[in-house]
């Protein structure tokens, strides 16, 4: 295996040229760039919480990385199927939160408003819930609070 692989891009997407194993189940690629990805962030780890979590317990029994690409395609399709419910149910919402944080540096404080409406949207029609991992118990969440900005 080479440490150099050439890509070749077609209509200003990466493609891979050296195909995947036939072992392994083809699976498009997620293709979002990175604030719409922060901004369901806490969402896809609710939705694909086992998903996620066989791949990481199969990344941590190999250092081959061919090891885990099915646990990996399991994981993209979770993804896909989160972006296209959250397009079909929460689309305006998601996409002033997720545009609110690509003009804000990607810091989230700066968009609770638009979080927030997000949120709802995705509790309400989705049944998802949110956990911020590391928030003290008894402590109210920030993407709970009133008035959630710090001094």
């Amino acid at each position: 295996m080479s440490t150099h692989r050439e890509g070749v891009f077609v209509e200003g997407l990466w493609v891979e040229k050296d195909p995947l194993p036939a072992d392994i189940p083809s699976v498009p690629e997620v293709g979002c760039t990175s604030a719409p990805l922060e901004s369901m962030a806490f969402h896809f780890g609710s939705y694909c919480k086992k998903y996620n979590d066989d791949y990481m317990l199969c990344k941590g029994e190999s250092q081959d990385p061919k090891h885990c690409l099915k646990e990996g395609r399991k994981v993209t399709r979770c993804a896909l199927d989160l972006i296209r419910r959250l397009k079909e149910n929460c689309d305006q919402e998601w996409t002033q939160h997720w545009q609110c944080l690509d003009m804000n540096n990607h810091q989230f404080f700066q968009c609770r408003k638009e979080e927030k409406t997000f949120n709802n949207c995705v509790f309400k029609t989705l049944g998802l819930t949110k956990v911020i991992p590391e928030t003290p118990e008894g402590v109210t969440p920030v993407h709970l609070k009133e008035k959630p900005l710090f001094k």
